[in-house]
């Protein structure tokens, strides 16, 4: 008989209805989709010839990733007697991994293929890499040479019997394998040797002038093998290389009492170095008991053993970009590029008072960090900051930044950082960050248990006389210096009240383990991102069924959490069209007959990184919000994530733009199809190619060229003015001056015309923009009124008008402008200073 649990969990399941696959897909084989999209990009013959090798090499690196996170933990949970099964799919996590397993060797083959024919025109541009068999009598000289000055010395081979255990294969590392016959009656043994990591991978070699050869180091120690083991004779010879499982669980390994969490995180990152082996690369031949002794050894079947004859490891592909000869540069590489200036930045003058005029959109990395990171230093030294608050999630190891952090804190100021020590692959890097920033005195903080902190804001206070003045910055990306020249992403600079409170409340919420707290402006994860989404999408499916029209937009990386699939699904079926640029997973399959029929999926893949996130609702878009979010059931429930919405009418202005110029993509992009494969987009007949990027990177140079001239032509005209009322007020004082030409004089103090809009901004769009209202309070708690924020004496901006959300601006007014203006040219002629 069935207890009377057992009856109840059978009368919910009944509940329940059943879950529709008919439109969702396994997030890991449409990962394995978007990885063969990457490499995709290697057979564009479009793109130049070394670009597409460091492709090859980005499929790799991305692969290894996913190896040692998602078929790691997959593996672990396939252990599990009752395993749990995927909701997209309802495959359990051992077909998951039966299903990557299976897809792995056609990828690999068609990765393989692809790096020969690469470096086979290299090779034949005068861009060479030395293989042992084709070594010729001068270059086997030199590389027995510097084997036997610089390797040799370094390197340990270990010779692996009963008595000498099989030692513990660092995770990703590279090592060189091989059977040895030995001079006893003893039976075949095995030889390692680990590849050093501290030596120069790459090893140029002497070569006629306008070429490059090179050989790997890996390649220097087996061309002299022999010498290496003694009495021992190699029989065979391979690169081997294992991925280890990778996905632990920190806070789930427990803090030791009276720990530091940094020391915590470090002994964690040691223990990630042996976890159970996932699969074994093999780079050469091994005989079949060598192969044996080394995969029983590591504990893998015959299925994670993947052979190949390239390289492993293809990160030194980017090390090599350098030493490419001039002339060969132009061809072989894109064309450089320099993140330009924000058109509606003027660097000259104080970024706060502009912020304080203006919301400021950054667009990454089409333009520069620079005004964000002049404006964190610029705070940093002003006597009126009085905190710097700031969450890190991953940073780069030379931080101007942090830097200007450090400066802040030893300059009085208050400086708060929420440092992620949990952010996958930088741990080491953010804990020696971590460490230097606290011993500046800065106050470093670190994410609530269970939840990473993926947000991106940043505030800084200032104190003016009695009022306080804020600067809410926030952005769909890291604050890192380096992949801004990378990753697409967007960064808003606001002074907005509401905004400003809502960041204060958020900052202090996390200096208090609050992830619950109420916001009026931001969607903050774990607690409020989803239901923002959720109630956007309601209001346009409400709309489709009053016979309105309707439309959502979202920007992301991934889509895989269940409940927004279906609503999306729901939304569909409502008549609701909804347009995703998605780069990598979509576990939803568009176009599905009576399902995702209004859905659009595409992909773009190209120069730089697609990172930004964005929800837009409405057909005008009256609801736009940026993020650090995807739509990754671990973003939206599982981390400290910010949704913010872009209130300025010009921001919204450029974000539309923006996301135009990507849905008219028709090079780069791909179309996601029913079965899921993405195809290239399809082009009208006399349709020109678009390709986006290269699109948003003209527009940059022409738009900062333009800015450029027009504030040189705004000094000059300044300028004339200062120098006609200097010539006036001389005519008005010389007591010998004609009246007549007093009189003539006085017409030049008219006001002048006012100068021309930079061609930069985009027309602003006539709709207000609008904010999701939040869930209603509980009763005992008064209702937070959107259109009502607080008043803060030092905002220098107007309150929303009537029962609208609409945010409107306070701007200077024109006569004050060109007072302005005149005083500081009054200023340079009389100091002749510009500041």
């Amino acid at each position: 008989m069935p207890s009377k649990i057992e009856k109840k969990q059978k009368a919910a399941k009944q509940r329940k209805p059943p879950r529709d696959f008919s439109y969702t897909q396994n997030r890991e084989l449409s990962w394995l989709r978007f990885d063969n999209r990457v490499l995709d990009e290697a057979f564009d013959e479009s793109v130049p010839l070394f670009e597409r090798l460091k492709f090859v090499s980005i499929f790799e690196s991305n692969l290894d990733e996913f190896l040692m996170v998602r078929v790691g933990g997959l593996s672990d949970l396939a252990e599990l007697k009752k395993q749990p099964v995927d909701n997209k799919s309802n495959m359990t996590a051992s077909e998951q991994v039966d299903a990557v397993m299976a897809e792995l060797p056609g990828l690999l083959s068609r990765w393989e293929s692809i790096f020969k024919s690469i470096e086979g025109k290299l090779d034949a541009l005068g861009v060479h890499r030395a293989r042992i068999d084709s070594l010729t009598p001068e270059e086997r000289t030199f590389v027995t040479r510097y084997f036997q000055a610089y390797v040799s010395p370094v390197i340990s081979p270990l010779v692996i019997d009963p008595r000498h255990p099989f030692p513990n294969l660092r995770n990703g590392a590279l090592y060189l394998a091989c059977g040895l016959d030995g001079v006893t009656d003893e039976e075949s043994l095995l030889g390692l040797i680990e590849i050093p990591a501290s030596m120069n991978r790459v090893v140029e070699i002497p070569s006629p002038t306008g070429t490059y050869s090179y050989i790997l180091l890996e390649d220097v120690i087996l061309a002299c093998l022999d010498s290496c083991f003694g009495s021992y004779k190699p029989l065979d010879r391979a690169l081997i290389r294992v991925t280890r499982n990778a996905d632990i669980d920190p806070d789930g390994e427990g803090v030791e009492e009276e720990e530091d969490y940094r020391q915590h995180m470090k002994r964690i990152l040691k223990k990630r170095l042996r976890l159970q082996p996932v699969v074994l690369a093999v780079s050469g031949s091994l005989e079949k008991p060598t192969l044996k002794t080394i995969r029983k050894a590591l504990e893998l079947s015959r299925r994670s053993v993947f052979t190949c004859d390239i390289p492993l490891n293809l990160g030194y592909v980017f090390g090599i970009e350098g030493k490419i000869p001039e002339h060969l540069r132009n061809e072989l590489l894109f064309t450089p590029f320099k993140p330009q200036p924000n058109p509606t930045i003027d660097m000259t003058r104080s970024i706060r008072e502009q912020v304080l005029q203006h919301d400021k959109l950054l667009f990454y990395p089409y333009e520069a960090m620079n005004p964000f990171l002049d404006l964190v230093h610029e705070a940093a030294y002003d006597p009126e900051c009085i905190s710097l608050r700031i969450t890190l999630y991953r940073v780069a190891k030379q931080s101007r930044l942090c830097e200007s952090l450090i400066d802040a804190a030893e300059n009085g100021k208050e400086v708060t950082v929420l440092m992620e020590l949990r952010a996958r692959f930088d741990e080491q890097n953010n804990i020696e960050w971590a460490e230097r920033l606290e011993e500046a005195g800065c106050t470093v903080i670190y994410g609530s248990e269970g939840f990473k902190c993926h947000s991106k804001i940043c505030q800084l206070t200032y104190r003016e006389g009695m009022a306080l003045t804020r600067l809410t910055l926030l952005g769909t990306g890291n604050f890192n210096e380096k992949t801004a020249k990378l990753y697409s992403d967007f960064m808003l600079m606001t002074a907005h009240p509401g905004i400003g409170e809502d960041a204060n409340l958020f900052f202090r919420n996390l200096s208090l383990g609050n992830l619950r707290g109420d916001y009026r402006f931001l969607g903050v994860a774990p607690v409020g991102l989803k239901p923002l989404i959720m109630r956007g999408l309601d209001r346009e499916i409400q709309r489709a069924l009053v016979g309105e029209p309707a439309r959502v937009f979202f920007k992301l990386n991934s889509l895989t959490d269940r409940e927004v699939i279906d609503k999306i699904a729901e939304a569909s079926c409502a008549g609701v069209r909804v347009d995703m640029i998605i780069r990598g997973i979509s576990c939803l399959k568009p176009g599905v007959p009576g399902k995702t029929e209004n859905v659009h999926v595409r992909s773009i893949v190209g120069r730089f990184l697609e990172h930004a996130r964005v929800y837009a609702f409405g057909v005008d878009s009256d609801m736009i919000y940026l993020s650090s979010a995807d739509m990754m059931t671990r973003n939206t429930e599982h981390r400290v994530e910010i949704a913010f919405p872009v209130l300025d009418p010009t921001c919204r202005a450029l974000v539309h733009e923006y996301m135009g110029m990507q849905l008219r993509d028709n090079v780069k992009a791909r179309s996601l199809t029913s079965d899921g494969s993405w195809v290239p987009v399809e082009r009208e007949e006399g349709e020109r190619p678009f390709n986006s990027q290269e699109a948003l990177l003209e527009r940059a140079y022409r738009n900062a060229e333009s800015a450029a001239q027009q504030r040189a032509q705004e000094k000059e005209r300044v300028a004339e003015e200062v120098i006609q009322a200097e010539v006036e007020r001389e005519a008005v004082v010389e007591p010998t001056a004609e009246p007549e030409a007093v009189a003539k004089a006085e017409p030049a103090l008219a006001p002048q015309p006012e100068p021309k809009q930079q061609p930069a901004a985009p027309e602003v769009q006539k709709v207000q923009a609008t904010v999701i209202e939040p869930e209603p309070a509980p009763a005992s708690q008064p209702e937070p009124q959107v259109t009502k924020p607080a008043p803060e004496t030092s905002a220098r901006r107007d309150k929303p008008a009537g029962k609208t959300k609409a945010i409107e601006r306070h701007r200077p007014g024109r006569v004050r402008m060109g007072l302005g203006l005149i005083g500081l040219g009054l200023k340079t002629l009389i100091t002749g200073k510009t500041k």
